[in-house]
């Protein structure tokens, strides 16, 4: 196994290795990469759909979207490119925090990708949080969000009043390395708890700016065979369309996390 970092701010690569060929002691040894890095990517794989379930379910336990997955496979969705104006993931976001329990991780799995553009870009919230004013800090610690998919189910033309929703603090402690981050995003939060819409924006507007400051960020630029997974808990994340219609076809698994705290 070979490693290099991805850029400063987060990622790892890692080459020569299969991940059919990982159990579960080398997944501890991984995780920690996983936790200091906030994003590995494994390069050259030869996946099925079956083989990257196999590969995630050595992370936790599968989380289903919501919406619909992949035929035979109805943990594992499909990404495919249906045109910029179709593509509703060109915003900085963290997944399915609208959920009482998020997921921890996304996996995706590169089949098809263009010959230029289509990249992944990441922004560290640990770095986002860490460059707020002790004032800011002392004013955000404790105060919790609102997070709905509203929105997420009116684009799928589903019940909005029935659409999931949480509550979770703006400032949240990795459950596994203590870490502080920011975890909010323009696609779900809505307001501070116990604030109008109207008095939490220009405080929300605040927070989204400077969480996506480009010193925090990195891309990944795809190439078939590659595996990627990031942490939920510190990043956000965006899918960039910046190629036209050429074919980028992906497959994404995620892995249940805990409450946020």
């Amino acid at each position: 196994m070979r490693t290099r970092l991805m850029s400063a701010p987060l990622g790892l690569v890692i080459e020569n290795l299969d991940v059919k060929d990982v159990g579960r002691s080398e997944v501890t040894e991984l995780n920690e990469l996983f936790c200091r890095h906030k994003v590995l990517v494994f390069r050259d794989q030869d996946l099925t759909p079956g083989d990257q379930r196999e590969f995630a379910e050595l992370w936790g336990e599968l989380v289903p979207f919501p919406y619909g997955g992949l035929k035979g496979q109805p943990n594992i969705v499909e990404l495919r490119n249906r045109g910029k104006r179709q593509d509703v993931n060109q915003h900085w976001h963290t997944d399915m925090s609208y959920e009482v329990e998020p997921p921890k991780l996304t996996m995706l799995y590169a089949i098809e990708t263009p010959e230029i553009g289509g990249a992944t870009a990441f922004a560290n919230q640990n770095l986002a949080y860490a460059d707020l004013s002790p004032g800011l800090c002392q004013i955000l610690d404790g105060v919790f969000a609102r997070h709905s998919a509203e929105d997420l189910a009116r684009l799928f033309g589903a019940d909005e009043k029935a659409a999931a929703q949480a509550n979770h603090p703006i400032v949240r402690t990795h459950d596994e390395t203590g870490e502080k981050a920011l975890y909010l995003c323009k696609a779900f939060t809505k307001n501070f708890c116990d604030w109008s819409r109207e008095e939490s924006k220009p405080m929300l507007d605040y927070l989204f700016e400077h969480s996506v400051r480009p010193e925090y960020q990195a891309r990944h630029e795809w190439r078939p065979g590659d595996l990627l997974m990031w942490d939920n808990r510190s990043l956000l994340h965006y899918a960039v369309h910046d190629h036209g219609d050429q074919s980028r076809l992906l497959h994404r698994l995620q892995i249940k996390g805990s409450r946020p705290l």
